[in-house]
């Protein structure tokens, strides 16, 4: 397809979102909640189809030397498949945020005031590997009553026309515009060039991606992006540590699903933790399977030395950097220097020193004596999310369909005039 072929298509796709956002920003919550339940009954009904077009992905992408990593983000199965399902319910039960007062109040001159919760508009989400975003995406874009534009990658092309086609069977039950949940049929790279420049049609755009992908978007977009930066997620293991609970959520945190934005790439053990313990946590590790990258007295056997160039990297594999620090400034201070903003565990039974760390760091998330892999919209109660934003501009941490509203003020008076 050429540039000027992608760049019509595209604006076609961007006037029709525009239009369906019209429809969708008065939609009354009972039909979007018709259509997330219509497009839950077809993912289960369409369960086949969807397993089958993620085994010609899975060759496909077997035959370009993914990584295992990747494949498993990429990978369906019934399971996987349950939870997509689960997820469109959960969303659909939500409450409705479109037209939620979050404030009102009266001034002297007898203005009664409210804020009120309002859909951006259309939504662009450019998105790589993992074929559940069609469905997380497109769910939370139509609950929040926004139009959504999905540019998926290559590897999860016909996974996610899959999924697409039960979101829209949902619409089409409900009586909703069909347009409002589009998936951008061509994997030209232009198409993503143009969805960044289309400022007429597209209100933001959330990528979903490696380091290169959201980096491309945050340097060309013309539209605001509510930036998904790299998962350099840190886990600290306090000197007042719990050794077995340490030993869990360290485990938990690398080694649950490795390819994912809320796993661990770092782990800081605090002196005093080593001088109780020595390297156990190290040890657990090495028998997971997992490379350790690291230095000085946690460079045991079985371990590698770390390259200066291991600290601050998003691995998104079986393969974690560690180091030993001098108590919970040292962690701080090594968290604010190679940490991208994600997700950040301490490990402690100290409540001041838990505190210290909550209140001197300064990501999106942040736990005590819990995994870093629960950094997930649908372990907070959102049902799912469209991406974990790291940016501290309107949406912070998971995106769910409260994060992809604004707001507008609804001003009443009685004759009232300004003196």
């Amino acid at each position: 397809m050429d540039g000027g072929s992608v760049s019509g298509l595209m604006q076609q796709i961007g006037a029709k979102a525009r239009a369906a956002a019209a429809v969708l920003a008065f939609a009354p919550a009972e039909r979007k909640h018709a259509a997330l339940i219509g497009a839950a009954n077809a993912v289960q009904t369409s369960a086949a189809g969807i397993l089958a077009a993620n085994a010609r992905d899975l060759d496909a992408a077997r035959s370009r030397g993914l990584s295992g990593a990747m494949l498993d983000r990429l990978v369906l199965n019934e399971d996987r498949l349950r939870g997509i399902v689960d997820s469109l319910r959960a969303i659909a039960e939500q409450k409705d945020p479109v037209g939620e007062v979050i404030a009102e109040w009266d001034r002297p001159n007898g203005l009664h005031i409210r804020r009120v919760r309002t859909p951006l508009g259309v939504i662009g989400v450019i998105y790589e590997s993992r074929p559940n975003v069609t469905a997380d995406a497109g769910a939370l874009c139509l609950k929040s009553g926004n139009a959504v534009i999905l540019r998926g990658g290559s590897e999860s092309a016909q996974s996610s026309a899959a999924i697409h086609a039960c979101l829209v069977e949902g619409l089409r039950q409900a009586g909703l515009p069909e347009d409002a949940i589009q998936l951008v049929p061509t994997q030209d790279r232009d198409a993503v060039t143009e969805m960044l420049r289309m400022v007429e049609h597209i209100d933001v755009i959330v990528p979903r991606g490696g380091k290169g992908l959201v980096g491309l978007v945050q340097r060309e977009a013309r539209v605001p992006v509510f930036a998904h930066l790299e998962g350099i997620n840190h886990v600290y293991a306090d000197r007042d540590a719990d050794l077995e609970k340490a030993r869990a959520v360290v485990m938990n945190s690398k080694t649950r699903r490795t390819g994912v934005c809320g796993a661990a790439e770092c782990l800081l053990i605090d002196r005093g933790f080593f001088a109780k313990h020595g390297a156990v946590l190290i040890e657990d590790l090495l028998k997971a399977g997992v490379e350790v990258r690291t230095e000085g007295d946690l460079l045991i056997p079985g371990t590698v030395q770390a390259q200066p160039d291991d600290f601050g990297q998003e691995f998104l594999d079986s393969i974690i950097a560690a180091k030993i620090v001098d108590g919970v400034d040292a962690a701080i201070d090594h968290i604010r220097a190679h940490g991208s903003g994600h997700t950040e565990a301490i490990l402690t039974e100290n409540a001041a020193t838990a505190q210290e760390f909550f209140t001197r760091l300064d990501s999106a998330i942040l736990l005590q004596n819990a995994s870093t892999q629960f950094a997930d919209g649908g372990e907070f109660g959102m049902g799912a999310e469209i991406g974990i934003a790291t940016g501290k501009m309107h949406a912070r941490g998971p995106v769910g369909a409260e994060q992809l509203t604004s707001f507008k003020y609804l001003v009443t008076g009685n004759g009232t005039i300004r003196p």
